[in-house]
């Protein structure tokens, strides 16, 4: 069984409220990032009290409200399915501060988590605020719509990301890789992916290997899983007929994205 591949566990915490994922420090080989999913049935709330992590609340599908100890952020999440292709609007709470979100319709939120000691104030990210790139080409194309970037200062160590690839392509490659604090070469950020599927009973294959093969896994993923990604390269494969969606966390001690291609198949960015 992959140490690194979790499956969804429904557990229901209180009424409406079902915790699909669940990743913390205490459960997985990650320092930086942990994570939640959360579904709500219309008119639950989810509410927690953060300690010494800031939390980048994503309203995946459905209409949520998010309250922290301040301010209201009233009827946002902009689509109903992730395959809407459009940004939808998150939730950036700082260390030491107390959030509900409440489910305005049934929906589905990622709560993403990492290390913060400076408090920060709290902000709507909204879908329009998001910037969205074509990334790739030939077969390694995706859409990816940038929610809490390394240009963006709002945060203190988290990056949020999401990323749709057609069939028949491969995302996050060439393999790469962000495992080393040698700046400015590389960063050390740890990741995690939470993967949706179209249609849902389709699945993509990652792998997550290191340079020596003491971390060597090839998953085959279906929707709604999480792939944990402490260190190594990390492609994704999206077969023909089906459409793969993926959310991106990742922490680390410097918020700086920089990444190294495996030198084996840099070459492919060079063809004609």
């Amino acid at each position: 069984m992959s140490k690194l591949l979790r499956k969804p566990n429904l557990v229901e915490t209180s009424p409406g409220v079902k915790i699909v994922h669940e990743v913390t420090k205490e459960n997985a080989p990650l320092e930086y990032v942990a994570m939640k999913v959360v579904d709500l049935a219309s008119g639950s709330s989810y509410r927690e009290k953060l300690g010494k992590v800031e939390c980048c609340i994503v309203a995946l599908t459905g209409k949520i409200n998010v309250t922290d100890d301040k301010e209201t952020f009233a009827n946002i999440g902009t689509r109903e399915n992730v395959f809407e292709k459009k940004p939808t609007d998150s939730v950036y709470v700082s260390n030491d501060r107390f959030f509900v979100v409440e489910a305005v319709s049934g929906a589905r939120i990622v709560l993403c988590y990492s290390p913060s000691e400076k408090q920060l104030p709290t902000r709507l990210i909204k879908a329009e605020d998001n910037s969205i790139e074509h990334r790739g080409k030939y077969h390694n194309k995706r859409l990816v719509h940038n929610i809490l970037p390394d240009s963006d200062p709002s945060a203190n160590s988290l990056l949020v990301v999401e990323v749709f690839t057609e069939g028949g392509n491969w995302s996050s490659y060439p393999p790469h890789k962000h495992d080393q604090d040698n700046l400015p070469h590389e960063s050390f950020l740890e990741e995690t992916y939470y993967h949706e599927i179209n249609p849902r009973q389709g699945f993509v294959f990652q792998r997550v290997y290191t340079d020596d093969r003491s971390l060597d896994e090839t998953m085959a993923v279906e929707h709604s899983d999480v792939v944990l990604v402490p260190a190594g390269y990390h492609p994704v494969a999206v077969p023909d007929g089906y459409e793969s969606y993926y959310l991106n966390i990742m922490a680390g001690p410097k918020r700086i994205w920089k990444f190294h291609n495996e030198p084996a198949h840099e070459w492919i960015l060079d063809r004609k």
